[in-house]
């Protein structure tokens, strides 16, 4: 079984990622910082940490105000860095472990965790300056991530309460899953700053501290603490730190502190922190019971004949041809795909099976294959194909065969414009 190995906590401020990039390992104001990070590089080194389950909260970069979710876990094998608008970093791509990140994902939302999940979206400074600090003069850390972004920068947020049972339910999740690895959990985050208004450069290092200590000892009163507490203690934006609650709370009660460091050079408190889990093995009994809670609301779907359940590996499996035939939203691309569909296709990389599924109409293979039906649906609407004329492809029928089945027959499209008057008066 999966085992957590400990917890690290490690500031994300973009001021990481300026001095490793910058090359200011030796330089005294910034030494400080790469001396935190050079501990826990060490500990990820010598507990043989496979996997990081990481913690962070974009900056309005790949999660905008257009649809902002609270907790949103990554599904992706693959994770690139995002340009926050003077071009992307020069580090390599974490990769990441599609087998513990599904695992979680469901073990989440079968334990009332209403998750949003993510794939094909880059990742910002949230993420990577943290992370970008475990490799070394030889390259990148090689191990895997599983990535969550918690959205706490548009009020409402959820509280520091549900940080800590999330983190519970985290490790209900982690040590369940049946591969034998060891994870860390990673909060990044904080430590006290506000970075916007007249409060801009706000510090409270002694707060920080406190902040610390009530983490390993007593993280109960940082629990029962209300967001606009943080807020006045720690700066507005220093009220991210709930997120090392998700941490704590995946640990056990008990935790040894390896490392802690704080350094206050300018606008944000850095710190690094690593406690190591004192708890025991876990219950064999109590995962296997987990394993089937887990399992119950889905079990005997995947056997229904005819019935191809939309699950986070097929998603990911079939990402590219969803994403290429999701954009027939857009006019530009659904005007070239009428027009020249075999540049389009190449410059969307697609296969030439995906270009063949495409090309012939070849719905229910696409269907058996992971292409989700509502962009099959939109395929329709633009080559002015009829939902129920899709429907009987599926069932192997022609047109009227299909209707004799209905108690009326009518034909009927997601398409608008002239495009729907075309598909009904055919």
């Amino acid at each position: 079984m999966a085992r957590i190995v400990g917890g690290i906590g490690a500031s994300h401020s973009p001021t990481i990622g300026f001095a490793k990039d910058t090359g200011k390992h030796n330089d005294p104001a910034w030494k400080p910082i790469f001396d935190g990070f050079d501990v826990i590089r060490g500990w990820v080194h010598d507990k043989k940490i496979d996997v990081i389950f990481m913690i962070y909260n974009d900056h309005i970069t790949s999660f905008f105000l257009d649809h902002y979710s609270a907790f949103v876990l990554g599904i992706d094998d693959r994770y690139v860095p995002a340009d926050e608008g003077g071009g992307p970093r020069d580090v390599a791509p974490a990769i990441g472990h599609l087998g513990l990140s599904q695992h979680i994902g469901m073990s989440l939302v079968a334990d009332e965790f209403d998750m949003s999940f993510f794939q094909g979206k880059p990742v910002d400074h949230g993420f990577l300056s943290p992370l970008s600090m475990l490799g070394d003069e030889h390259g990148p850390w090689p191990g895997q991530v599983v990535p969550m972004q918690v959205g706490v920068l548009q009020l409402p947020i959820p509280n520091a309460k549900r940080m800590w049972k999330l983190g519970k339910a985290l490790r209900r999740a982690i040590e369940s899953y049946p591969e034998d690895i060891n994870v860390a959990i990673m909060a990044t985050g904080g430590l006290s700053h506000q970075v916007h208004g007249e409060r801009a450069g706000f510090l409270n290092e002694a707060w920080d501290a406190e902040f610390l200590d009530l983490l390993e000892t007593a993280p109960d009163q940082l629990v029962n603490m209300r967001i606009a507490e943080y807020a006045a203690k720690g700066g507005m934006e220093g009220a991210e730190v709930i997120m090392w609650l998700i941490m704590r709370g995946a640990l056990s009660d008990q935790v040894k502190l390896v490392h802690k460091q704080t350094y206050a050079p300018s606008m944000t408190n850095i710190a690094t922190l690593v406690f190591e889990d004192q708890g025991g093995e876990p219950d064999a009994a109590a995962v296997a019971e987990h394993r089937k809670h887990m399992g119950h609301e889905l079990e005997g779907a995947g056997s229904l004949h005819g019935t191809y359940p939309f699950t986070h590996a097929r998603s990911h499996a079939n990402l590219r041809i969803n994403g290429f035939l999701h954009d027939l939203v857009k006019p530009a691309h659904r005007a070239r795909f009428v027009s020249e569909f075999e540049a389009l296709a190449i410059e969307h990389g697609l296969s030439e099976e995906e270009k063949d599924l495409i090309r012939n109409r070849k719905w229910i293979e696409m269907i058996r294959r992971g292409v989700i039906f509502f962009v099959l649906e939109k395929m329709a609407a633009v080559l002015g194909v009829s939902n129920p004329e899709v429907y009987a492809a599926f069932r192997g029928e022609t047109i009227e065969q299909f209707q004799a089945t209905r108690k009326v027959s009518m034909k009927y499209s997601v398409a608008g414009g002239n495009k729907v008057k075309e598909i009904d008066c055919q």
